[in-house]
């Protein structure tokens, strides 16, 4: 059954989890064509819409070299070598082409070749990316040969699938134009990368357009900008600046989970940003994180810029002597992390490269990992439900290929989880391969708004960290034994959170986190001192409120408050002022409800208590 375009995924994934694969310099992967598995009618389709892009941009620049033309969720994309700067203005010619491409109705048909006979034709088409992956394929995985596909006079090396004609191709679109290094190697040349989709009816295309039309629209980039929230300054790239009304949300988040730690019984810790690198080298960051870190030297001695806080947590809880009555201990820390992104990977407040988590990490007994990860889920479930993400996937990812700590270990971990997820009675997948590289992990994936993916809160068990830093308590037997960690995040990276809350709400905040809650608005000059007196009284418990008096229509007040995205606009003249009251107006609505003064202090106490009701794992 075709999906519908309300029901898929797009937007993050387009812009993101492809950009991470190509950032992976693996050359089994590239020999591979990076291409993910084709799993259904539509995926083909997109596959042989890609094919025919390329040839259209052949028969429009002959001397094109192609690299890659894979799917991506909900589209395909090719990068292509050109001695001419693609722009927006080209895209609508390129499709035309296309057209007549799919018009023709022309067979897509698959030949086997040789190695040295594939390296013959792609050396004839003058296609060096296409030689390239062919001598990956011979050198990195033993291969003997190698497809290709031909539609008219094109050639294209490809494992397919195809459609069987150009004309099966439906409805497409090309969608915009972006960089691409080679190999995603910056060392590599950079290519231009066309994005483009297909979907099976025009009914599914147009809505899929009008989706990202709406996306654009929700950009956090955008509002970030318009509602004065964060900015980009070059002088720290992917390091977002807030402005105050942007912090005013930060702070509240962090408020939010610190309000948690009373009933769940956290502790909070802060540790240091620049530790010794025999730190990084004990945890296993510096093996295997270490392409990500930043590094300092100050009298001789190598630092490391703290890229995750857990092993900080670590030598916290070695400093001290533990009993097994004083597990679990909840260390949770905001700290500031720094990772190291290439530049080609990051995008707005989703992928940075400074950022603070509202982290935790638990020491437990083995006895306690099960009830220790549910109240996480509980967290989980009560943060997610507030804030309306209400559709909710769970994967439980496994060991990665580069890891620490051995297998019986990892076989432990495992378990756990899955002990645990099977106790908790919802559906889950398994994901192969994306756990730490020092435990497996559950990661909760929700849609927003406009149905896009994201990964947000996350929980992952560890037996080897304590391992590797000695932790010890001393059990009911007076015997020294090693504590279990349970690594958590509820909301995850704050920066990502509010770039996919702001996009998630269009920037509409809820009250009790809206950075201006409600606003002030006189009709006249004699109706200042009126609402002043009630600005006051507002700012005197606490809310967040400005005023308007400026000598402008009401017109204009009242649309630069809707685009303000203010909760409440309160607007007040000589009846208003008799009467003690105003006439509000709620954010998105067009009609006015007339409250007096008491009835809004009561109205705003209730929308500023945060529902603190726990949803039962």
């Amino acid at each position: 059954m075709n999906r519908s375009a309300g029901e898929v995924c797009f937007g993050a994934i387009l812009r993101v989890k492809f950009a991470e694969s190509m950032a992976k310099e693996n050359p089994a992967s590239v020999a591979d064509f990076e291409e993910p598995e084709i799993h259904s009618e539509v995926d083909t389709m997109r596959h042989s819409c890609a094919h025919v892009m390329a040839h259209a941009i052949q028969r429009l620049w002959p001397q094109a070299k192609f690299g890659i033309g894979p799917t991506v969720e909900n589209g395909f994309f090719y990068d292509v070598d050109l001695d001419v700067k693609l722009t927006p203005e080209d895209l609508p010619r390129i499709e035309a082409e296309m057209a007549k491409l799919i018009k023709a109705n022309q067979e897509f048909v698959r030949a086997e070749h040789s190695i040295a006979e594939g390296l013959s034709l792609f050396g004839n088409l003058n296609q060096p990316f296409k030689i390239e992956i062919i001598e990956t394929l011979r050198d990195s995985t033993g291969a003997t040969t190698v497809s290709s596909y031909k539609e008219g006079d094109f050639v294209d090396l490809c494992r397919g699938p195809h459609v069987k004609k150009t004309g099966d191709i439906k409805a497409f679109k090309l969608l915009s134009l972006a960089g691409a290094y080679w190999r995603g190697n910056e060392k590599n040349p950079q290519l231009q990368r066309i994005y483009g989709t297909a979907f099976t009816s025009k009914a599914e295309l147009d809505e899929y357009l009008h989706l990202l039309e709406e996306a654009k629209k929700r950009d956090h980039r955008k509002l970030g900008k318009e509602l004065e929230l964060f900015t980009f300054l070059p002088e720290s790239p992917a390091s977002p600046f807030f402005y105050p009304k942007g912090a005013i949300v930060y702070n509240r988040l962090i408020q939010y989970i610190r309000d948690l730690y009373v009933p769940y019984e956290y502790s909070e810790v802060i540790t240091p940003q620049v530790m010794d690198v025999s730190l990084w080298k004990t945890s296993g960051h510096y093996d295997n994180y270490v392409e990500s870190m930043y590094f300092t030297k100050v009298e001789d001695r190598e630092y490391g810029l703290k890229p995750m806080n857990c092993p900080s947590h670590c030598v916290l809880f070695g400093t001290l002597k533990h009993s097994y009555r004083d597990l679990p201990l909840r260390y949770a820390d905001f700290g500031r992390l720094h990772r190291y992104e290439k530049s080609g990977v990051t995008h707005g407040l989703t992928r940075v490269r400074t950022f603070c988590q509202d982290d935790a990490h638990v020491f437990c007994t083995p006895e306690q990992i099960e009830t220790e990860i549910l109240k996480v889920v509980e967290m989980v479930f009560r943060t997610l439900d507030l804030f309306g993400f209400s559709d909710m996937q769970i994967f439980l990812s496994t060991r990665p290929e580069k890891r620490v700590g051995s297998d019986a270990l990892w076989d432990k971990a495992e378990a756990g989880l899955r002990a645990t997820l099977d106790k908790l009675g919802r559906p889950y997948k398994i994901n192969p391969g994306d756990g730490a590289f020092y435990g497996p992990k559950i990661d909760f994936i929700v849609k927003d708004a406009l149905k896009r993916p994201w990964q947000l809160s996350t929980i992952q068990l560890d037996f080897n960290l304590p391992e590797r830093f000695d932790l010890t308590y001393t059990a009911a037997d007076n015997t020294a034994q090693r504590p279990v960690m349970v690594h958590r995040a509820v909301l995850g990276s704050l920066e990502r959170f509010i770039g996919v809350l702001t996009e998630h709400l269009g920037g509409a905040f809820p009250f009790w986190l809206a950075p201006v809650q409600a606003r002030l608005v006189p009709i006249k000059d004699s109706h200042n001192a009126y609402c002043a007196e009630f600005l006051s009284k507002l700012k005197g418990v606490g809310y967040r409120v400005d005023l308007d008096d400026r000598n402008e229509s009401m017109g204009l007040k009242t649309r630069e408050a809707q685009t303000a995205k203010i909760p409440f606009s309160l607007v007040a003249g000589d009846r208003e002022m008799q009467g003690n009251q105003f006439a509000v107006r709620k954010y998105g609505e067009r009609e006015s409800k007339v409250m007096t003064q008491d009835e809004l202090l009561t109205m705003f106490a209730e929308l500023e208590s945060i529902p603190r009701q726990p949803r039962k794992a």
